[in-house]
């Protein structure tokens, strides 16, 4: 099940892949009722874990896709009207097991996929989301499910046109986790699944099981790595020159 075009063009940043037109919409089967032929706008996912800068960066390429014209829909983790409080309650708990949590995950981002982001493309929008299926495949692999499985899962989502990594070292997450929040998120730190009674080195070793997870799926869904250990205008300006390529725009006109 190849996603890469044969002869990839390059970019600053390394290989640069987008999904093809004309391919198959979704990873494997879609959800019934939902047409997704024909969609007119563009699906850009920007990934990473807490502290990479992702959501930063998703606002201030929301304004600049939006000075160029485009009309932008945001969307993310946790956000349906169906599911996502009660995702809350239950990791406030810690009653669910994994696979049920993952499950849950799997029901807010269809309700958003079905409600949210195939209307908006097929209205035309860009629809930005701040992490997409990638993520909740990761943790779910991470807590014990296979690539197999998880890939299934998730066969009804929609390939985006553009996928970005922001790959940031873990010792920078942390110092801008305490910045912001001044603790270590017990999730984003995988407590639940008993890597070290110590938070800090389970820290560090769930972000390498996460990362392992991402360097696979990179090559396997073809996105883009971009270095998110920079200061946010730095990352901006590489995130900008591979979305001018889904929008038309050179990367000298994206300066003018």
């Amino acid at each position: 099940m190849s996603r890469r075009p044969a002869k990839p063009p390059t970019s600053a940043m390394g290989v640069f892949r987008e999904s093809p037109k004309g391919g198959p919409p979704t990873y494997g089967y879609r959800i019934p009722g939902s047409d997704v032929s024909g969609l007119k706008g563009s699906l850009i996912v920007i990934e990473g874990s807490d502290g990479s800068g992702r959501t930063t960066e998703c606002e201030l390429l929301k304004d600049y896709l939006e000075v160029q014209g485009h009309a932008v829909l945001e969307t993310g983790l946790r956000r349906s009207n169906l599911v996502s409080k009660q995702i809350d309650r239950a990791k406030q708990g810690n009653v669910l097991g994994a696979t049920t949590l993952a499950l849950i995950y799997a029901a807010d981002f269809a309700d958003q996929l079905e409600n949210k982001i195939i209307p908006a493309l097929s209205a035309g929008f860009v629809v930005l989301a701040d992490r997409y299926i990638f993520t909740l495949m990761a943790r779910a692999i991470v807590r014990g499910a296979t690539r197999e499985w998880a890939s299934e899962l998730y066969g009804f989502a929609l390939r985006p046109r553009l996928t970005i990594f922001l790959d940031t070292r873990p010792e920078i997450l942390m110092h801008r986790t305490f910045r912001t929040y001044k603790s270590l998120d017990f999730w984003e730190s995988g407590m639940d699944i008993g890597l070290s009674r110590d938070r800090f080195e389970s820290f560090f070793r769930y972000q390498a099981l996460i990362k392992a997870e991402f360097d696979w799926m990179a090559k396997e869904y073809g996105f883009v790595q971009i270095n998110g250990n920079r200061r946010p205008e730095e990352v901006h300006r590489d995130v900008r020159e591979c979305v001018d390529r889904i929008t038309g725009r050179t990367h000298l006109e994206s300066f003018r």
